[in-house]
């Protein structure tokens, strides 16, 4: 039986179809933009290391600009998705030995552990409850702000793309889960680069709260790294900047370190 000219080009014509259906999700999802979620994620995936080693300076401006400067000493590490923290004030006097502890979990269904030892008392505070939304030794960073937070607590939307310095960010919108968390919504800007967040905005029921903005950054033994960054509380007209002088990954950190009973000691190494 011969085919006729027309029969072989409706064959073709349907073939094609067949492969164009095949084929085009995959020609879709390699165009497709990621979601909100999917940015968030990487940002928390992003290699940091396994654990840190920062001499950092924190400085307080208030709205007449008067400062106050802060030398601290902060070490982290990993257990799995779970993230310990520990943070000392070296200087000045009136707050030398002041320790923070966080114990950060990835399970977003438990509640982490943060305790704040404060050497002129000599006892340790547990933060819980409302008290995670205190600011933290007087800057522009909430308690809450100082730890982890799992993915899943907010719900992520890809508002668009953006430069910020310079740089092509995506901007994702996120909305705690929580309704009673401090924040109604959060805005970041994530350098599709290095994923690390160089813009934020925090709004509560007021509207606008806090601007967060990162001025430095660069690659410290092969991973992305903050230098130089500002939280602007625009409600107390006031300032907190963060510097980092040195840090250091990878390191071998005990596991001692993030013990209450060592924090009450005021000295970590």
């Amino acid at each position: 039986m011969t085919i006729s000219a027309t029969g072989q080009d409706y064959g073709k014509r349907v073939l094609c179809t067949v492969l164009l259906v095949f084929f085009l999700p995959a020609f879709v999802s390699a165009d497709a933009a990621p979601t909100g979620r999917e940015i968030m994620t990487w940002v928390d995936d992003r290699p940091d290391g396994d654990d840190r080693h920062a001499i950092m300076k924190m400085t307080l401006i208030n709205k007449r600009g008067r400062q106050r400067v802060r030398e601290l000493e902060s070490f982290s590490k990993d257990e799995g998705r779970d993230r310990k923290s520990v943070m000392v004030f070296k200087s000045p006097a009136d707050v030398k030995g002041t320790a923070f502890l966080s114990w950060n979990y990835d399970d977003p269904q438990k509640e982490d552990d943060k305790w704040l030892y404060m050497p002129a008392l000599r006892k340790v505070r547990r933060i819980s409850g409302a008290s995670r939304n205190e600011y933290f030794m007087g800057s522009d960073f909430t308690y809450d702000d100082m730890g982890d937070r799992n993915v899943d607590e907010d719900t992520h939307t890809l508002l668009g793309e953006a430069v910020i310095d310079g740089h092509n960010c995506w901007k994702v919108a996120s909305v705690p889960v929580d309704p009673e968390d401090m924040y109604t919504r959060k805005i970041f800007w994530v350098d599709q680069e290095s994923l690390l967040v160089l813009k934020g905005e925090y709004y509560d029921k007021d509207g606008l709260l806090k601007n967060y903005r990162v001025h430095a950054f660069e690659q410290q033994d092969g991973i992305w790294s903050i230098l130089r960054s500002e939280m602007d509380n625009v409600s107390r007209n006031h300032k907190t900047l963060m510097e980092t002088h040195s840090i250091r990954y990878n390191t071998g950190l005990k596991d001692q370190l993030f013990k209450v009973s060592t924090i009450q000691r005021g000295r970590i190494l």
